[in-house]
């Protein structure tokens, strides 16, 4: 199957070659952990959870990594407000993510690195960026300089000639230009470091790539994603570090991942409007919360509304009640819904999402045998494997996606009772089929 990945960095739609036969190496930015996240943070961790999903099915090898920023301005702010040391208040808002990761039903990644754990690395790398002069230290801070590196502004699509026109130059600014980024802070308050430089902290645009320079090879990946809001200026920052010191653009593709609106209204605090993704998931769950993320192409902006949350949950119903009722009659033919044979009419679905990660075609598709699996449990004497392969399409394509669909697993007892059941009906003995059946649906069967 070919696989197509729109690339950020070249903006054009290109066939997807890894670096090596099989394996994927994927980084995304992960939260900067001083508060509860809002539901646009939940946007990407649903298209690459899914991203993964899709290419694990199509049997990748992927290593994916995604971090913890847990040193921050903010982090020192919140600490203060909450009277807690910061290493507490990074813990607690983890643990609060990672119960968001869970209730939407994303895989937690393969390595979850956080920032405080390389501070020898990240120390390490900026020497190296003095020692080469691609940065400079003035009274214990340090900077990039961003005119070393002609191919500044590629991912963003700006020059740096247009860049200085609109920098405003601050007035007794200890940069050599007012485009010049903080590598290394020299700094009194809240949590520091001992450095060659000074005590201090790191800028936040060396510690993703020093991540990436000490978990793989050469600092070199396949995918690197995030937010849209990402490109500029931190992944151009970042993309500036590695050229300095290893000469090539971290990634090979760069994917980004669009805004979320609420009721069609930027999400912004001076509107008053921000949603955390705690507070989504507890009032609306994780399966309407995720396909309302998915329902639009990644790189497309979502609308956050309570009316297309609904409509997700009736789509969501529909899904559950047809791969319920598909279960009820497999099982009751002493059919396995374990039988490894592959989902024949899952490759429309599989050409959705490797058209660069197309979910909501992919949606369409899965919309399409739910269609088809309810006309075929009207029929008289249905072909059984067509009913297998019809569950066997709908649970791989809600696995893919990330939709956690419950079905039941029937007992020997639920196969009598529904029997029993059946044949109360048959009988027209209406007072015992409305007892049996009120039984059925508490076990969730009918």
């Amino acid at each position: 199957m070919d696989l197509k990945i729109y690339n950020s960095l070249t903006n054009k739609i290109e066939d997807f070659k890894p670096i090596k036969e099989k394996e994927v190496s994927l980084y995304v930015c992960g939260p900067t952990v001083y508060n509860y996240v809002h539901i646009g943070n939940m946007r990407p961790v649903v298209v690459f959870d899914t991203f993964k999903r899709f290419l694990t099915y199509l049997g990748y090898k992927v290593t994916y990594v995604s971090n913890y920023t847990d040193v921050d301005d903010k982090i020192i702010k919140r600490a203060l407000e909450l009277d807690m040391p910061e290493n507490e208040v990074t813990e607690m808002y983890i643990k609060a993510f990672e119960e968001d990761l869970k209730n939407i039903n994303a895989m937690k990644p393969d390595i979850t690195p956080r920032v405080t754990e390389y501070m020898p690395h990240i120390i390490k790398f900026i020497e190296n960026l003095v020692s080469i002069g691609a940065a400079y230290v003035v009274d214990g801070d340090v900077y990039f300089r961003v005119e070393k590196i002609h191919s500044y502004g590629e991912l963003s699509n700006t020059r740096i000639e247009d860049l200085l026109v609109g920098a405003r130059i601050e007035e007794n600014s200890k940069k050599e230009s007012p485009l010049d980024f903080t590598l290394w802070k020299h700094t009194d308050v809240g949590i520091k470091w001992d450095s060659p430089w000074s005590k201090g902290r790191p800028g936040w645009h060396t510690e993703c790539v020093v991540m990436i320079n000490s978990l793989f090879e050469s600092g070199h990946i396949d995918i690197h994603g995030g937010g849209f809001d990402l490109k500029f200026p931190h992944h151009e920052n970042e993309i500036a570090q590695s050229q300095a010191c290893n000469c090539h653009s971290i990634a090979n593709y760069w994917m980004h991942n669009g805004f979320i609106n609420i009721n069609n209204e930027k999400m912004s605090k001076s509107l008053g409007n921000v949603v955390t993704a705690h507070d989504a998931l507890k009032e609306y769950g994780g399966n309407s919360i995720r396909l309302l993320l998915i329902s639009t192409h990644y790189r497309a902006p979502v609308n956050f509304s309570t009316d297309l949350i609904s409509s997700n949950q009736n789509e969501i119903n529909k899904i559950e009640n047809v791969m319920k009722k598909l279960a009820v009659e497999l099982q009751m033919k002493d059919l396995s819904l374990d039988d490894k044979a592959p989902a024949t009419l899952i490759e429309p679905f599989l050409n959705a999402l490797a058209d660069d990660l197309n979910t909501s075609n992919a949606l369409s598709e899965l919309y399409a045998i739910v269609k088809q699996a309810n006309q075929a449990l009207r029929q008289r004497d249905v072909d059984s494997a067509l009913l297998h392969d019809l569950f066997t399409t709908l649970k791989d394509e809600s696995n893919i996606l990330g939709l956690k669909i419950v079905y039941p697993i029937l007992s020997e007892d639920d196969k009598n009772l529904l029997k029993e059941y059946n044949l109360a009906k048959a009988n027209k003995d209406f007072a015992r089929s409305d007892l049996l059946r009120e039984d059925l649906m508490k076990r969730n069967i009918l």
